[in-house]
């Protein structure tokens, strides 16, 4: 342990150090300290408000192709992820994540394609560069159509 004074103020900082098992090092430090702290609004919230299926070509039949509108508030998003899980919402069958550029509203729409017919979970994640936000739905995709 060792003691030193500062000749800008009245206080003392103490400085220790400890060892640690897994071989690392702590430092741990009491006295006075200034730092400057920045508010970030990050994204708020996002919703899910339309879910729509797109009508395929019977040489485009293997996948359903189901366009999300989403909104969201706050901060605009840079980024969105989809999960898309088992009705649990515990197994993951895919992610895919895209940048995206919105400009003025909190107002997009994101295709995502259904290899089977199914019951599936759906994570939508917005993101920039200090916020992320969810939405999640359950969807039943049935050969071109959903709900």
């Amino acid at each position: 342990t060792t003691g030193a004074s500062s000749n800008s103020d009245s206080s003392t900082t103490v400085e220790s150090m400890e060892d640690n098992p897994d071989g690392g090092c702590h430092i741990y430090r009491d006295g006075y300290y200034r730092t400057g702290i920045s508010i970030v609004e990050g994204i708020l919230e996002v919703n899910i408000i339309q879910m729509t299926s797109i009508q395929m070509t019977e040489s485009q039949a293997e996948n359903s192709l189901v366009d999300f509108v989403v909104t969201c508030q706050g901060s605009l998003p840079t980024d969105v992820c989809t999960v898309v899980s088992d009705p649990t919402c515990q197994v993951s069958k895919s992610v895919v994540c895209d940048p995206i550029t919105v400009t003025d509203e909190c107002l997009l729409t994101i295709r995502r394609a259904f290899e089977e017919p199914g019951t599936y979970c759906i994570n939508i994640t917005l993101g920039d560069d200090t916020s992320q936000a969810l939405a999640s739905a359950l969807i039943s995709v049935n050969g071109g159509e959903s709900t």
